[in-house]
């Protein structure tokens, strides 16, 4: 990986956060949102399914609800006040129009200067990769595009007169990383508790690491690979200039 820049965010005013379930955000990349929530910088949250396939113990029914209960209570900790879900099917996302045009949608009613999503890889360090992760991943990267293409989704705009919107940058967080996004000091916090709040899911796994661990070991590492010896803990990002 070698020695690696910090991810210019001074001019970065609004951010869409995509990924597929509630949590998903909360395995270092909100880290980074509490930094920048901190900064002034309004971040909304696209989760596209609500996850109701996660818990074996109760029903997709159940959980719905209970999931996204519990990433309203993450967003506070860090916070983000707009979330959005949108309850496409959980385990069988699909990069198709319809997912792009739900995300392009929402790209262009909040107007980022910046969207970050999660790997569409197969093979990641710790394993295979999620199905719908790849999917909200590769999506994403199309739904960019498509929101700053008048002819692209054109009822968008005439039927909803939803204006083309460019995105400056995409960011996809636990990526191979390009950048660093500097999360020393009081962002760890928030995102450690976001993490705790998703109460129910982490119980039902059984065997889920401490988040705190978790969270510190992540962004402690990524952050050895800084040139800047202040910098305790970082997270790793792909920076893609749109």
């Amino acid at each position: 990986m070698g020695t690696l820049p910090f991810f210019d965010d001074s001019e970065i005013r609004r951010v869409l956060c995509v990924v597929a379930h509630p949590d998903d955000m909360e395995y270092g990349a909100s880290a980074a949102v509490a930094r920048w929530t901190a900064q002034g910088i309004s971040v909304s949250y696209l989760l596209l399914t609500a996850g109701e396939a996660g818990m074996r113990s109760l029903s997709p029914e159940e959980v719905a609800p209970l999931l996204t209960q519990e990433q309203r209570a993450a967003c506070q900790e860090v916070g983000v006040q707009d979330l959005t879900v949108l309850g496409l099917p959980d385990g069988m996302l699909q990069p198709d129009l319809e997912t792009r045009r739900h995300i392009a949608r929402q790209i262009r009613k909040t107007r980022p200067d910046l969207v970050l999503t999660q790997p569409w890889e197969l093979q990641m360090g710790w394993g295979l990769n999620h199905a719908d992760h790849r999917a909200a991943g590769l999506a994403t990267v199309d739904a960019v595009r498509d929101a700053d293409n008048p002819w692209v989704f054109r009822e968008l705009l005439e039927d909803e007169g939803l204006e083309p919107w460019g995105t400056d940058w995409l960011l996809v967080a636990n990526a191979e990383p390009s950048h660093l996004i500097d999360v020393s000091g009081e962002p760890a916090e928030p995102a450690i508790r976001s993490l705790q709040a998703h109460e129910a899911y982490l119980a039902g796994l059984g065997d889920h690491p401490d988040p705190r661990e978790m969270i510190e070991g992540m962004t402690s590492a990524a952050a050895q690979h800084s040139a800047d010896a202040a910098a305790s803990h970082a997270l790793g990002v792909a920076a893609y200039r749109m």
